[in-house]
């Protein structure tokens, strides 16, 4: 919460004080007292709600977390140029237009491109990998603590915030990283997906 809706807050507060402090201290009750003390305690309400519902607000529930690692790529030398050319492309473009902060892809029971902040590497698809193949689905971690399996990715990059997880049929992944916690958009998940399956039918027929 910023310091302008914080403000906001508390002026909620106070309102709302005073109007408890005002009604409990009053020598008579009457109808336009209680209009009033109505009136001050909804647009106390208000101010509160409003500061929790600014756009200022919610964007600081997902500030980038700080990743440790350093930018680099890799991709598999001995994939053809043009889908060399294509994951080149495609992955920029997820790391630049979203707020991704590392890819990687495994292809055939190997990674063939680690892009972005890179970490140990050596990366073994493990439960949810799997659990993305059986549903032949996109899977969400929106908040990667919420999952008891997500060290399946620290080799990938250790502590995540977010990540998204795209099976390439029966023969391997796109895993995408965010820069923070609930980063990505619903347009976001579409653009994976969509270049995703795009990559598998080029993979297949480059065979």
């Amino acid at each position: 919460m910023s310091r302008k809706d914080k403000i906001i807050f508390y002026l909620g507060i106070l309102i709302m004080s005073l109007t408890i402090f005002n009604y409990l201290y009053s020598y008579e009750i009457n109808p336009s007292l209680q209009r009033a003390e109505v009136l001050a305690a909804i647009s106390s309400v208000l101010l509160m709600l409003i500061s929790f519902l600014s756009p200022s607000s919610s964007a600081n529930k997902s500030e980038p977390h700080r990743l440790d690692g350093d930018q680099g790529i890799f991709i598999d030398d001995k994939i053809n140029n043009y889908i060399r050319n294509e994951i080149g492309w495609g992955s920029q473009l997820l790391l630049t237009a979203t707020p991704a902060a590392t890819m990687l892809i495994y292809w055939d029971q190997k990674v063939i491109l680690r892009r972005g902040i890179l970490g140990p590497g050596n990366f073994i698809p493990q439960s949810i990998c799997n659990e993305a193949r059986k549903k032949n689905g996109l899977i969400s971690m929106a908040n990667t603590k919420l999952y008891p399996k997500r060290n399946e990715f620290d080799s990938i990059l250790e502590n995540i915030p977010s990540l998204l997880i795209y099976p390439l049929a029966e023969r391997g992944w796109v895993i995408l990283g965010g820069s923070s916690i609930r980063c990505f958009s619903k347009s976001d998940e579409k653009w994976f997906v969509g270049w995703s399956d795009k990559l598998l039918e080029l993979l297949i027929n480059s065979e």
